[in-house]
């Protein structure tokens, strides 16, 4: 004697891998898809976020041939010499060229981050490389309009054992300038994770599923009973026995239990 079983073509309460019933249709409030015109819009920002921090680079020029400490040299008309052999002018040149760039990348990836909360790829490969742009651009600049480097022609233009800057330049070029890019890559992903709008979270009931009325579109007063056969797991669910509306136990014969 067996108890009767649920038939196979009604789905089991609180299946996980239970396909939703036809008709049906997914909880609305995900990430929308981007269309042509998105998307291109995106791409035009990029392109003009990498534009404005190249051209920020000019400023980033002025201000490390402003502030990086000069090295002082001398000659005796047979050679040129460093003024100060323990100095640490050299050093000090790239070490305010990175100080420069990290500046730069915070206040850039700030300010692309308000004009933009949302983010995105094309935003994010804007300020890499236009923070690598404005990085070249502003080496350039430096060394452009800092001292000559032609030293010798300059020794023998200011004569013997008077003092002349050598010229400006980077001695960690790969440090140096890829400072702002990884900077304003590395604030934009922090601001983007901590204050970036979120996405509407699905809700879900006690058992880990979502709500009948949110996730298939039906009404939540009708409950589970709006499910296709819930009816007969209804009448399925009195239990072994239940045609007769009277179980194993009721009374009967051994011929009517089987």
């Amino acid at each position: 004697m067996t108890a009767p079983l649920t038939p196979p073509h009604q789905p089991r309460p609180h299946d996980p891998w239970q396909a939703p019933p036809s008709g049906s249709h997914a909880v609305p409030g995900g990430p929308e898809p981007l269309d042509a015109a998105d998307r291109a819009a995106e791409l035009k920002q990029g392109a003009v976020v990498a534009a404005l921090l190249t051209v920020a680079g000019v400023a980033l020029g002025l201000l490390w041939l402003w502030l990086a400490p000069r090295v002082p040299l001398v000659s005796d008309e047979t050679a040129v010499f460093l003024k100060n052999s323990e100095g640490e002018e050299a050093i000090g040149a790239d070490g305010t060229f990175v100080l420069l760039g990290l500046a730069f990348g915070l206040v850039s990836a700030a300010a692309v981050f308000l004009c933009r909360r949302r983010g995105g790829i094309p935003l994010v490969v804007g300020l890499a490389l236009g923070g690598l742009l404005g990085s070249l651009l502003a080496w350039g600049i430096g060394t452009w309009l800092g001292p000559t480097s032609d030293v010798v022609a300059h020794a023998r233009e200011v004569g013997k054992g008077v003092t002349f800057d050598a010229p400006l330049k980077l001695h960690a070029v790969g440090a140096a300038i890829l400072a702002w890019p990884i900077a304003a890559m590395i604030v934009h992903l922090g601001l983007t994770a901590l204050f970036g709008p979120r996405d509407p979270e699905p809700e879900w009931d006690a058992h880990g599923e979502p709500e009948p009325g949110a996730a298939f579109g039906a009404d939540p007063a009708a409950g589970p009973a709006s499910w296709p056969g819930a009816t007969a797991e209804k009448g399925s669910a009195a239990g072994p026995g239940s045609a007769g509306g009277r179980g194993p136990d009721d009374g009967g014969t051994a011929e009517e239990r089987r």
